[in-house]
């Protein structure tokens, strides 16, 4: 799925959990970081007509989608928080959220599996894969990123904050605002 769908999915744990602003950007985080080897798409894009190409998208896509990297991600987060255990958990739920919606939604173009390497790097030749995996650009990832939108939404007016805020308190301000503007509370 897309990163954004797992950005999404995974402020929605965070939400879960009613966070401070710090503990639900270390949530939603580890649910996204697992992608940090797509950025070698961009290497292997630039190289792929040299003479040594780099194809570190091809052969590490995937690198960190495991259970030692889960575990990593919620350590990690246990050690950044406020509220240590509720943040490492819901780490270690976002991540996992991330490798299910893999396993199930990033089937390519050309039909070829995104397996998940869960037990890697202890275990290398068992990854877990299903056959029913849909394509990346199917359907399916794109009603649950609109449904992952909806909610994200929802929360927003109700709570005052969005996934903006992740980025810019400011802009997250006049967002709510706006949200709630357009979608005034109705008097009954």
């Amino acid at each position: 799925m897309s990163p954004v769908t797992h950005g999404l999915l995974s402020w929605l744990i965070a939400e879960s959990g009613r966070l401070l602003r710090r503990d639900r950007a270390l949530v939603t985080a580890a649910g996204v970081i697992p992608d940090l080897d797509g950025l070698g798409f961009a290497v292997e894009l630039a190289t792929r007509d040299s003479d040594h190409p780099l194809l570190w998208f091809s052969q590490y896509h995937h690198l960190f989608h495991n259970a030692l990297f889960a575990a990593l991600a919620a350590a990690g987060a246990f050690a950044a928080a406020r509220r240590r255990w509720t943040t490492a958990l819901l780490a270690l739920l976002a991540v996992h959220l991330h490798y299910l919606c893999d396993l199930a939604g990033a089937r390519g173009p050309d039909g070829a599996q995104w397996p998940v390497p869960y037990f890697s790097p202890f275990v290398r030749d068992f990854e877990l894969t299903w056959s029913g995996q849909w394509p990346l650009n199917g359907w399916p990832n794109f009603a649950i990123t609109g449904a992952a939108l909806a909610a994200s939404f929802c929360l927003a007016w109700a709570r005052g904050y969005s996934p903006v805020g992740l980025f810019s308190e400011r802009a997250d301000r006049a967002f709510v605002e706006t949200l709630r503007r357009r979608f005034p509370r109705r008097e009954v």
